[in-house]
């Protein structure tokens, strides 16, 4: 028996893109820098927002990038050695540079990026979606 990909049924009408984002998304982010993702209450007069936070100890704000592209976020980290020349008896923390990304819900916001004691939070929210009604007119030829 084969196995149909996803998306793939008539009734899913234009969403090939999001099958391609799924695979992207699957091959993608090799677990470095550990993150939580949270959901933060707002008030009443406020939205629920959600919140990135990685774990990026060691990056100053300027080793850091945090750009939306596509309905992505992407958060990009650069160490630079200093010019300063040391003598590692022992090394256990590596300056490595990392790519993480996060597929964002259409309508999907970045409101804040924060550094704060080697945390990185990113607060995000979806402001309520209008519903829009429109009627089609049907034509009918002569």
């Amino acid at each position: 028996m084969t196995r149909l990909p996803p998306f793939t049924s008539p009734f899913l009408v234009g969403f090939d893109a999001m099958g391609q984002t799924i695979e992207r998304v699957a091959k993608g982010n090799d677990g470095y820098p550990p993150y939580n993702i949270e959901r933060i209450r707002g008030d009443q007069n406020e939205a629920d927002r959600l919140r990135i936070t990685l774990a990026v100890a060691g990056f100053s704000e300027e080793d850091l990038e945090v750009s939306t592209e596509e309905n992505q976020l992407v958060i990009r980290g650069r160490q630079t050695e200093p010019g300063i020349e040391r003598d590692y008896l022992h090394r256990g923390i590596a300056a490595r540079q990392f790519q993480r990304m996060f597929v964002l819900a259409d309508g999907m916001q970045v409101v804040k990026a924060e550094l704060r004691n080697g945390l990185l939070s990113i607060d995000l929210i979806r402001p309520e979606p209008q519903r829009m009604v429109k009627k089609i007119n049907i034509l009918v030829p002569d």
